[in-house]
C-alpha cells in the first residue's frame, strides 16, 4: 500500500484550520449560552451551523470522499485539535478559581 503524503498533509493542514474553527466557535457558543435566557436558541443553530461547516469542507477536500489518504488526514487533525480543546478547557483559570 502506498501512502500519498502529499494528499494527507493537505488533508491534515485544512482539517487543522477548520478543526480550530470548528472549536473556538463551541467555545464562543458555549459562553454566550450561559448568559442567555434561551440557551438552546443559541446552541442548536450554533452546533448546525459549525457542524455543516466541518462536513462541507471535508466533502470538498476529500474529493467526495475519495481520496482516502485527505479523508485521514483531515480525520487525524480534528482528533489532534480535539485532544488539545480538552486538554485546555480542564486548565483551571484563576478568575474562575
Amino acid at each position: 500500500m502506498m501512502i500519498d503524503w502529499a494528499s494527507m498533509l493537505w488533508g491534515f493542514g485544512a482539517g487543522l484550520a477548520v478543526s480550530l474553527v470548528y472549536f473556538a466557535g463551541l467555545a464562543a457558543s458555549v459562553r454566550f449560552a450561559l448568559g442567555a435566557s434561551r440557551p438552546v436558541a443559541v446552541l442548536l443553530p450554533s452546533a448546525a451551523l459549525r457542524i455543516a461547516l466541518l462536513l462541507g469542507v471535508g466533502w470538498l477536500i476529500t474529493a467526495g470522499a475519495t481520496q482516502v489518504w485527505a479523508f485521514v488526514g483531515y480525520g487525524a487533525a480534528f482528533f489532534v485539535v480535539r485532544y488539545l480543546a480538552t486538554l485546555l478547557a480542564r486548565i483551571p483559570h484563576p478568575e474562575k478559581v
